[in-house]
């Protein structure tokens, strides 16, 4: 059985290790709550946005816009969106493993790989994967000016034919404890009417034209799209690394319980040695 001051030392140590934990709980738990109804508000808008822009280009029929064209070729790049440390649980991994296996299913593309987050950065780059370019220090709280700034280049890439398809790879946010990793096309954009609405015969007037509308609203589609992956993104990250947390904090104080029962019936049987040692000391005197 170890010596007591081995055990000691040790339930110190955990006990350091578990107010840690705590207070990165605590911490994860603030942004989360921050971040949460950041996502919340945004969904509506970008579900509506959605909405508009599919039956207005369903209604305006053949319309010619950079962010609309399909492309023949196969160069496709997956926008990966990670965190930018660890100790959230599988979270980043997650999403790393769903991007090799998406690309793995599609063997006939020229795949090439764009992290948002440095866990992303480095896992694919001890892998070996083709990063294109990288984007880091989005920060715990994403901005709509960082959303706009990434879809704009992330649209001039798409323009200047660097690439032919651009996917989003993120988590999906649903609870504290439920996250899903998935993946979206981000472009070309693709906004199509609900199946019901396709039905409905709806005129729509266009102040002044229906192109310059279209011209304005393509942009600022992505543009949300962006910034909502992102909210989703760090919601769950919160999510996770508070989970994370939690759980090693309840692990902690397990281990600390069977150290101090260990510690204490080393102690008891170092009193019950000392007892037989007096007991066989006067028993020898006699």
């Amino acid at each position: 059985m170890a010596g007591m001051r081995d055990i000691k030392r040790r339930i110190r140590s955990i006990q350091s290790t578990q107010h840690i934990t705590k207070a990165m709980k605590t911490v994860s738990a603030a942004k989360l709550r921050k971040t949460q109804a950041k996502v919340i508000a945004a969904r509506p808008y970008s579900d509506k946005l959605a909405e508009v822009l599919g039956r207005l280009l369903a209604d305006v029929g053949q319309y010619e816009h950079p962010l609309l064209a399909t492309k023949e070729g196969n160069r496709v790049a997956y926008v990966v969106l990670t965190g930018e440390r660890g100790f959230a649980g599988g979270y980043n991994t997650n999403v790393a493993r769903l991007t090799e296996a998406t690309i793995k299913e599609n063997p006939q593309e020229d795949a090439v790989i764009i992290p948002v987050g440095r866990k992303g950065r480095d896992y694919f780059r001890r892998r070996g994967g083709n990063i294109l370019r990288e984007y880091l220090d989005i920060g715990d709280d994403p901005h709509y000016i960082q959303a706009r700034e990434l879809a704009r280049e992330l649209a001039a890439l798409f323009e200047q034919g660097e690439v032919d398809k651009i996917y989003l790879v993120y988590t999906r946010f649903y609870s504290a404890i439920r996250h899903k990793p998935v993946v979206q096309q981000l472009l070309p954009v693709t906004a199509a009417p609900k199946e019901e609405e396709k039905a409905e015969e709806i005129e729509y007037l266009y102040e002044p034209m229906k192109e310059g509308v279209l011209d304005t609203l393509v942009p600022r589609y992505l543009e949300v799209q962006m910034y909502r992956a992102l909210l989703e993104a760090k919601t769950s990250e919160h999510g996770a690394r508070m989970t994370a947390m939690e759980s090693a904090s309840d692990n902690a104080a397990e281990m600390i319980d069977k150290l101090t029962l260990s510690f204490n019936r080393a102690r008891q049987a170092a009193i019950t040695n000392e007892i037989s040692e007096i007991v066989g000391g006067a028993a020898a005197l006699n």
